[in-house]
């Protein structure tokens, strides 16, 4: 087994799940946040908690998506083709 083949392995059955997984994690913290602000418009304390719900959740989401390009521009660099079912 070769580097190349090691590193698309490792990226297909544990980089790419657990990234995606941390991408949902983030959208529900998200939408968690936005039905937090919506149903609690009353309570300032309860808008606020709600705002940081989706604030958290969009750094969440950035930090994902960023992680997917740092990964996918270490792929291309060791010359690994890149898998038939990533997104970008």
């Amino acid at each position: 087994m070769n580097i190349n083949s090691l590193l698309g392995k490792v990226n297909e059955f544990i980089l790419n799940p657990l990234i995606i997984l941390l991408f949902v994690v983030a959208l529900i913290v998200f939408f968690w946040g936005l039905v937090e602000f919506i149903s609690k418009a009353g309570s300032e304390e309860g808008r606020e908690t709600g705002k940081r719900n989706m604030v958290w959740g969009v750094v969440g989401m950035f930090i994902m998506v960023a992680v997917y390009g740092i990964i996918k521009l270490i792929l291309a660099t060791f010359g690994v083709p890149l898998p038939p079912y990533l997104f970008f």
